[in-house]
């Protein structure tokens, strides 16, 4: 059997810590992160989303469409095994019990792709891990934008930074259509429209952009995060709700460290987010809702997905992961594929 060769803890990994109120240097992360998303899992701060393209300090948000700000005290720099941070209580209230999700990309802020109709300011692309992070300006007009990672991605997400009129992140993903468009910051489920992606896929050196102000007006900044699928590190799919919590079991082929869970098919549901560290046994039940600012959900009175060595089954009924005969996408980042890189296979928690 095949197995990816180096381990998923290098390329993704999640750094729970107490925030101190003052400086600190998070550390054990593994890696130098290129993109740090950060939540506050005790109050509603909002999700804080930080990358080494953008720059230190410049953060913007799933939980709001407000544009990209610079907090010169949250994320000051990204560090060879973590990152460090100022006195913001948005990511290092005193006490508090903080989570940092962390990706590697090219272990930089990279180059201009020059690939697409528009070039992009920089492009960190990690064709091993399947993810890279672009930054481009806006024509307002239909264009094509390079991604760096040789194979088309199934996943985009997009979100402007600059030029007024806040909008919210959203998302391509392959399992919906290019002709489809899915809001990250809102509840609403997958509607018909061109004007994001114009209705074409990407390849594999581009994605496509249309007229959409959130992803393409005259003049404005914006960032994307691509994501192609690697075999026993990442999957991106979509599943069919029963409704009972004797739910679905969705293979990844691996033992999932990290899974986020949307409907697309019924309005007013959750972007739902579950980790292996907040959740260190099989039962995932701390759930962080990526499109607002609540605080963690613990409630230890249902399990709401099981996390097995090869996937992840529903355990409960509740329309945020599992209402009936509903569509729901996926994203899955592995603890440990089925076949580790020494050959061991993966087990349970």
């Amino acid at each position: 059997m095949a197995y990816i060769t180096f381990q998923p803890k290098d390329y993704f990994n999640t750094k729970l810590y107490s925030g101190t109120g003052s400086t600190a240097s998070i550390t054990g992360v593994g890696f130098r992160p290129d993109w740090v998303w950060i939540k506050d899992r005790a109050s509603t701060e909002h999700h804080n989303l930080f990358d080494v393209v953008r720059g230190a300090t410049k953060r913007i948000y799933t939980s709001s469409a407000a544009m990209e700000d610079t907090a010169a005290t949250t994320l000051t720099s990204f560090d060879s095994d973590g990152f460090s941070l100022g006195s913001s209580g948005a990511v290092n209230a005193s006490g508090n019990n903080t989570v940092s999700w962390n990706w590697r990309a090219a272990g930089g802020q990279g180059s201009s792709n020059t690939d697409g109709s528009i070039n992009t300011t920089y492009t960190s692309a990690n064709t091993t891990s399947g993810f890279s992070i672009s930054t481009y300006t806006g024509t307002g007009s239909n264009a094509t934008v390079g991604h760096g990672l040789g194979v088309a991605p199934t996943v985009v997400w997009i979100k402007k930074r600059s030029g007024g009129g806040n909008e919210g992140m959203y998302a391509y993903m392959k399992e919906i259509g290019a002709g489809n468009q899915l809001s990250i910051s809102e509840t609403e489920p997958a509607a018909a429209g061109s004007s994001l992606f114009q209705s074409t896929d990407p390849t594999s050196s581009v994605f496509s952009i249309g007229t959409h102000a959130s992803v393409n007006n005259s003049s404005s900044e914006y960032v994307a995060y691509s994501f192609t699928p690697i075999k026993g590190y990442s999957k991106f799919g979509k599943f069919t709700g029963n409704g009972n919590v004797n739910g679905p079991m969705i293979y990844t082929g691996f033992k999932p460290a990290w899974v986020l869970i949307k409907c697309t098919s019924y309005g007013g549901q959750n972007w739902t987010l579950f980790d292996n560290k907040r959740d260190p046994n099989n039962e995932m039940i701390r759930q962080l809702q990526i499109n607002n600012t609540s605080a963690e959900d613990a409630n230890l009175t249902y399990n709401d997905i099981d996390c097995l060595a090869n996937g992840f089954k529903v355990r409960e009924d509740n329309d945020n992961v599992n209402r009936d005969n509903e569509t729901y996408i996926f994203m899955a980042f592995a603890e440990v594929p089925i076949v580790a890189s020494n050959g061991d296979p993966a087990t349970a928690r």
